[in-house]
C-alpha cells in the first residue's frame, strides 16, 4: 500500500482542463455509453472519476515518502505510450498527470494499451492488494465502474431499489458473462418482439396504402364553459408538425357551428408559407382558450375538469364505440414504403377503433385479475405518483394536480396494453441476468410510452421522454410511439441501446464488483477495509431520487416478481422505494417523526461521513463530489463532512455540464463539480488558533484562484472552487477558537459581527469577494467600507461583483441567454404549457449576492428598484433597458438629449432621476400608509446624485438611441470629470458576457470616447 505519509497525486495537482474537457464532451457520447443503459439521475461523467480515481490510488512521485519501486514500475507501464517519459521525479509526476488527463478520453476508455497502463499502475502503487473502493451513494454506478476499470474491486450501495437493480447489471452481470450475455439478449430480445408484435397488431393497425403509422400525436382536452358554448377545447402548445427549413407541416383549424348542438373544431393539414399562418397553442401556464368563442378557462377549471378524467390521457367512448371527449387525436406520423421522409395524414374511424379495442381488452384483463381475488401485483402500476408541496417534490412534481393520482394513470389504455404484453412476455423464467436486462429495456421503453412525451417538430421524433428533467410534470399535447416500427421509443431501439453498453462494457475485460442494498449510515463493511472512500452524494433538496424512481420501480417489480433488490429492507409493508431513510431535505416527509429538514440532511451526511472513516484505513483516502449552487447546500454538505471527521487536503473543480443545457442557457448553473479530497481527521488533531486561520485564508485562497483562472474556470464555478482549499485550512483542527476560547462554526449568521456567530464560511465568501473586486476595479473597492474618497460607489461595486459571479467557465452558456431563471422557481405544469414572460436580465441566487455585499459594505436595500431587483428568492440585476425611464424620466432620453446638446456646458449629474427630483407628494395611500412608489421616490430624495454607474447607464442608452451629439456631450464631461466612468466602462465592457446587448453598448460608446 501507499505509506500513509506520502501524499496522492490528487492532492498536489490534477489535469482541470484537460479532464474538464472530456468530461463535458462525454454527455454527448450515447452509443455504448453506460449511462444509456437505464435512465439514473445526476450521473457522474466517466471521465471525471476515471482521472480522479487514478489520482487519489496513485502517489506524488515527488513526495519523499514516495516508495522508489513504485516509481520504476510506473516508468516502464508509460513506456508503451505515445508520450515522452523524462529521467526525474518532478518528471515523472508531470508524465502521470498527462497520463490521467489523456486517459479521461472517452475514445481511450476501453484501449487495451491506455487500460493495461491504468492498472499496472494501480498495482504498482498498491503492490501488497487490490486497493477497494467503496461508493455508499453509488447511484447509476459511475464511479465503481471506472475503479473495476482500473483494475480495483469494487463496492456499490445504495438505498435505492432501482439504482441497485442498475448497479447489479452494470457491475456483476456484464462482467460475469461478457459476449455471450449480448448474444442471448439480442436472440431473447428479437424473439420478445416478434411475439409481441404478433399478438398486438390489432391495436396498431396498418394504413390501407401500407404506410406504417410510427406515431400518434394527441392532446388531452377540456369543455369551454362559456354559457353560450360548451366547445371542446384541445389543449395544444403547438400547431406545429413539422418545422423543418425547408419542410413544414402545420394543423389548421375551423369552427363548425351546427344549427343546433355546441359548436366544435375541425381540423387539416396544410403547408403554412410564412410562421405566422400557425396558430400559437390553446393553452399557457394552465390556462385554455376555447377556439370557437375566446373564452379563456383560468387553471382551476382545466385541473378540475382533467381530474374527473384521471389525466385526460383516454378517449372517452359511447357504447358502441363512438368518440364523445377525453383525449382528442391530433395526426398520425407515417412511413410510406419507398418513399422518403415522414408524412402526416388526421386520424381516421380505424384508428380510433384500434384505441376502444385496446381499452376494451385493458378492462378484460383487470376484470380478470380484480375477479381472480386481485392475487399478486396489479397488471397495471397501482401504486401512487407523488403528491407535490414541499421543498423537493413539491418542486418536482404537478401530476396529482390533474388527476393522476397512480401511475397508471400516466399511460393510455393502448400503452398500458403494449407495456402488459411485453411483460408478460420478459417475465418467461430465464437466467437471472437476462431477465435484468430485459427489465433495463421494458424500463427505457415505459419511459418513452407516457402520456408525457412531447412530439418535437423541428426534428420529426419524440422529444424527450418523460424523464427529461428529473421531475414529472403536466405534458398538455402528447406523442404517442409505435413500438414495432422501428422509431424512436419503439422496443427495437431500446434494446439496441442496452445491448451496446453490454457489448461495450465486455470488451473492457473488468472483473464484478460486488452490489449490496444498504444505507449510507449503516455500511455493511467491517473497519479499516477500503482504500478510498469516493462518493458523490445527495444534494440537499435537489432531486427527490426516491419519488422519481418510483416510476420504474412499479414496472421492475412486476417483471422480477420478488427480486432481492426491489424492496424496502426496512419496512416490508412499503410499495415503494425506501423514502424515510433518503437523505434528501424534503419537510413534507418525516423520519422517526421528525420532519426531514435541513438539520435531518447534515445529520445523515455527517453519519454517512462518519462511517466512512470507520471503513476506511489509515492510510486511506477519499473523495466527496459536489456541484450544488446555493451556500445552505454546500453548508449542510460541509458540516456533514467536518462532523464526520474528515479533513480536506485538495479541491478540483471539474466542468462536468454542457453549455447548452437548459440551465447553463438560462441561468447561472455551475458547470463544475468540485471534488474535494480528504482523509480521516486524526484523534490528535490540534485545536486550531482564529487569528492564524484567518490570517492564512487570504494568501490560500488568492493563489488557489489565480491557479484555477489559469485553468480556465469562472464565475461561480469559481467562487465554490475556492471553498475547498478555504477547508483545508479549517478542517485540519479538531475545531478553532478564538482568544475567548469560544468556537468558531463552520456556518453561522453571516451577517454577525462576531466570529463565533458569524462562522468560517462568511469569512471566505468575504476573502472571494475582496479578490475579485482588487481584480476588476482595483485595490481601493476591494477594501471600502463607508464611501472612501475617490472609491467607485457600491451600485458600481455590486454590478461588478455580479458580473464576474455570472462569468461562465470555459466560455459555457456565455452570453446564450439574458433571461433571468429563478433559481428557486416552481417546476410545475407550467414549465411545458409553454415560456412564461421571463424579465430579462441576469440573475444569481439572493443569498450568493447577500454573502458577498454585506461584508463590503454593499447594502442591496438600497439599490433594490434602481439597479437590482429580488423576488422569490432570485435577485435580477436590472437591464439597461429598464433604467430609462427612471435615469431620463417620462420625457425620455431625447428630452435629456436636446439639453445636452442645447447646453453644451450642463452637469449630466443634474440631468438624470428627473422625476425622483420632484417633491413626494403628502397625500396618503389607503389606511394612511405611503405607496411603494411613493415611499421609493422619497428614498432617491435623500441620494439624487447619480453614481458613475448610473451615468454610464445614461450614454449607453443614449447610445443604443443613437442620440450621438448629446453621446458625445455626455463623454466630453465625464472626460473633464475624471478617469473613474472610463475606469468603470472598461471593467462592465471585459465583466458583459459575449454577445449580450449591455456589452454591444458598452464597446459601441467606448469607440465615441473622445481621444
Amino acid at each position: 500500500m501507499v505509506p500513509k505519509e506520502c501524499k496522492r497525486l490528487a492532492e498536489v495537482d490534477f489535469p482541470i482542463a484537460v479532464v474538464s474537457k472530456h468530461a463535458a464532451r462525454e454527455k454527448s457520447i450515447r452509443h455504448g455509453h453506460p449511462s444509456t443503459l437505464h435512465l439514473w439521475w445526476a450521473r457522474r461523467p466517466l471521465a471525471a472519476c476515471r482521472a480522479m480515481l487514478l489520482g487519489l490510488l496513485l502517489p506524488d512521485p515527488c513526495d519523499e515518502h514516495c516508495p522508489d519501486e513504485f516509481k520504476i514500475r510506473a516508468r516502464k507501464a508509460l513506456a508503451p505510450l505515445p508520450q515522452a517519459l523524462e529521467p526525474d521525479d518532478d518528471g515523472l509526476r508531470r508524465s502521470l498527470l498527462r497520463f490521467i488527463g489523456d486517459f479521461a478520453n472517452w475514445d481511450l476508455a476501453s484501449n487495451q494499451a491506455y487500460l493495461e497502463a491504468g492498472r499496472e499502475l494501480v498495482k504498482a502503487a498498491h503492490p501488497d492488494d487490490t486497493p477497494l473502493v467503496v461508493d455508499p451513494f453509488a447511484g447509476g454506478g459511475s464511479i465503481p465502474l471506472e475503479a473495476l476499470r482500473l483494475g480495483c474491486e469494487a463496492f456499490a450501495s445504495d438505498l435505492n431499489p432501482v439504482a441497485c437493480l442498475i448497479l447489479k447489471v452494470m457491475l456483476e452481470d456484464i462482467p460475469r458473462r461478457g459476449p455471450e450475455l449480448a448474444e442471448e439478449l439480442r436472440r431473447v430480445g428479437k424473439e420478445i418482439k416478434d411475439k409481441a408484435e404478433k399478438e398486438l397488431a390489432e391495436f396498431y393497425p396498418k394504413d390501407p396504402d401500407r404506410a406504417t403509422p410510427i406515431a400518434y400525436l394527441w392532446a388531452r382536452t377540456v369543455k369551454c364553459e362559456s354559457p353560450n358554448c360548451g366547445a371542446e377545447i384541445p389543449l395544444m402548445r403547438s400547431f406545429w408538425l413539422c418545422k423543418k427549413k425547408n419542410r413544414k407541416r402545420a394543423l389548421r383549424h375551423k369552427v363548425v357551428r351546427p344549427a343546433s348542438g355546441t359548436p366544435h373544431v375541425e381540423f387539416d393539414i396544410f403547408e403554412p408559407k410564412a410562421d405566422k399562418e400557425v396558430h400559437g397553442g390553446t393553452v399557457t401556464r394552465a390556462k385554455a382558450t376555447c377556439l370557437c368563442c375566446g373564452t379563456v378557462l383560468p387553471p382551476e377549471r382545466v385541473r378540475a375538469q382533467l381530474s374527473e378524467q384521471r389525466g385526460g390521457a383516454d378517449v372517452i367512448f359511447d357504447t358502441k364505440g363512438n368518440h364523445i371527449g377525453g383525449a382528442r387525436m391530433l395526426a398520425v406520423v407515417t412511413l410510406h414504403p419507398g418513399i422518403q421522409g415522414r408524412h402526416y395524414r388526421l386520424p381516421t374511424e380505424p384508428d380510433y377503433e384500434a384505441v376502444w379495442i385496446a381499452q376494451k381488452r385493458l378492462k378484460a384483463i383487470l376484470d380478470e385479475w380484480e375477479g381472480g381475488g386481485k392475487k399478486g401485483l396489479c397488471p397495471v402500476p397501482d401504486e401512487p405518483t407523488p403528491a407535490g408541496g414541499g421543498l423537493g417534490a413539491g418542486r418536482a412534481f404537478s401530476v396529482q394536480k390533474y388527476g393522476m393520482m397512480k401511475f397508471g394513470d400516466l399511460f393510455t389504455a393502448r400503452q398500458k396494453i403494449m407495456l402488459a404484453c411485453l411483460l408478460r412476455l420478459v417475465s418467461v423464467s430465464r437466467s437471472e441476468s437476462i431477465m435484468e436486462l430485459l427489465t433495463m429495456v421494458l424500463g427505457k421503453l415505459a419511459d418513452k410510452a407516457t402520456s408525457m412525451c412531447g412530439w418535437k417538430p423541428t426534428a420529426e421524433y419524440m422529444g424527450g421522454h418523460t424523464f427529461s428533467r428529473p421531475a414529472l410534470p403536466i405534458v398538455w399535447d402528447w406523442c404517442e410511439a409505435q413500438p414495432f416500427g422501428g422509431a424512436s421509443g419503439g422496443w427495437e431501439e431500446e434494446l439496441t441501446w442496452v445491448l451496446k453498453v453490454v457489448e461495450s462494457l465486455s470488451a473492457t475485460g473488468i472483473q464484478h464488483g460486488q452490489v449490496q442494498q444498504s444505507d449510507a449510515c449503516e455500511s455493511p463493511l467491517p473497519e479499516a477495509s477500503a482504500a478510498v472512500f469516493f462518493t458523490d452524494p445527495p444534494y440537499y433538496d435537489a432531486i427527490p431520487y426516491s419519488d422519481l424512481s418510483n416510476f420504474f420501480l412499479a414496472w421492475s417489480k412486476r417483471s422480477l416478481p420478488g427480486h432481492r433488490l426491489l424492496r424496502d429492507p426496512y419496512d416490508p409493508s412499503n410499495p415503494l422505494a425506501p423514502i424515510a431513510r433518503e437523505a434528501v431535505q424534503d419537510e413534507t416527509k418525516e423520519f422517526n417523526g421528525q420532519p426531514k429538514d435541513r438539520m435531518f440532511f447534515e445529520s445523515r451526511m455527517a453519519n454517512a461521513f462518519r462511517e466512512g472513516c470507520r471503513i476506511i484505513g489509515e492510510d486511506g483516502v477519499g473523495s466527496i463530489v459536489f456541484a450544488h449552487k446555493t451556500t445552505e447546500g454546500w453548508e449542510a454538505l460541509l458540516s456533514g463532512m467536518i462532523r464526520g471527521g474528515w479533513v480536506i487536503t485538495g479541491s478540483w473543480p471539474i466542468a462536468t455540464e454542457s453549455g447548452s443545457r437548459l440551465r447553463a442557457m438560462e441561468s447561472a448553473a455551475l458547470a463544475t463539480s468540485v471534488h474535494l479530497v480528504c482523509r480521516p481527521r486524526p484523534d490528535d488533531a490540534p485545536v486550531g488558533d482564529w487569528a492564524d486561520v484567518l490570517q492564512e485564508l487570504p494568501n490560500r485562497v488568492g493563489n488557489w484562484m489565480e491557479r484555477l483562472q489559469g485553468e480556465g474556470i469562472r464565475g461561480a464555478d469559481l467562487v465554490f472552487a475556492c471553498i475547498g482549499p478555504a477547508l483545508e485550512i479549517f478542517s485540519r483542527y479538531s475545531k478553532v477558537v478564538d482568544p475567548q476560547e469560544r468556537e468558531i462554526p463552520l456556518g453561522g449568521d453571516p451577517e454577525a459581527t462576531e466570529p463565533h456567530k458569524r462562522g468560517f464560511l462568511a469569512y471566505v465568501w468575504e476573502t472571494v469577494g475582496r479578490i475579485a473586486l482588487e481584480q476588476v476595479l482595483g485595490t481601493a473597492e476591494a477594501t471600502a467600507r463607508n464611501g472612501m474618497a475617490g472609491v467607485l460607489e457600491e451600485d458600481a461595486r455590486l454590478t461588478a461583483l455580479f458580473l464576474w459571479t455570472l462569468q461562465a467557465t470555459n466560455g459555457n452558456g456565455e452570453g446564450k441567454s439574458e433571461k433571468a431563471k429563478g433559481e428557486s422557481e416552481e417546476i410545475d405544469d407550467d414549465d411545458q404549457a409553454g415560456p412564461k414572460g421571463k424579465a430579462k436580465g441576469f440573475s444569481l441566487v439572493f443569498d450568493v449576492v447577500r454573502r458577498f455585499a454585506q461584508p463590503l459594505g454593499i447594502e442591496l436595500p438600497k439599490w433594490e428598484g434602481r439597479i437590482i431587483e429580488t423576488n422569490k428568492g432570485v435577485i435580477r440585476l436590472l437591464p439597461i433597458s429598464e433604467r430609462s425611464k427612471q435615469l431620463f424620466g417620462e420625457d425620455g432620453a431625447r428630452a435629456v438629449a436636446f439639453q445636452l446638446e442645447s447646453e453644451p456646458k450642463a452637469d449630466p449629474q443634474i440631468l438624470l432621476f428627473p422625476e425622483a427630483r420632484q417633491e413626494v407628494p403628502k397625500t396618503l395611500g389607503r389606511g394612511g400608509k405611503r405607496s411603494r412608489s411613493m415611499a421609493r421616490a422619497a428614498e432617491l430624495t435623500t441620494d439624487l446624485e447619480a453614481t458613475t454607474l448610473d451615468r454610464i447607464h445614461a450614454a449607453m442608452l443614449l447610445q443604443a438611441g443613437g442620440m450621438t451629439n448629446a453621446l458625445r456631450a455626455l463623454l466630453k464631461a465625464e472626460q473633464e470629470r475624471g478617469t473613474d466612468f472610463l475606469r468603470l466602462a472598461n471593467a462592465l465592457s471585459a465583466l458583459y458576457p459575449k454577445g449580450s446587448e449591455e456589452k454591444r453598448l458598452l464597446d459601441a460608446m467606448l469607440l465615441a470616447m473622445p481621444r
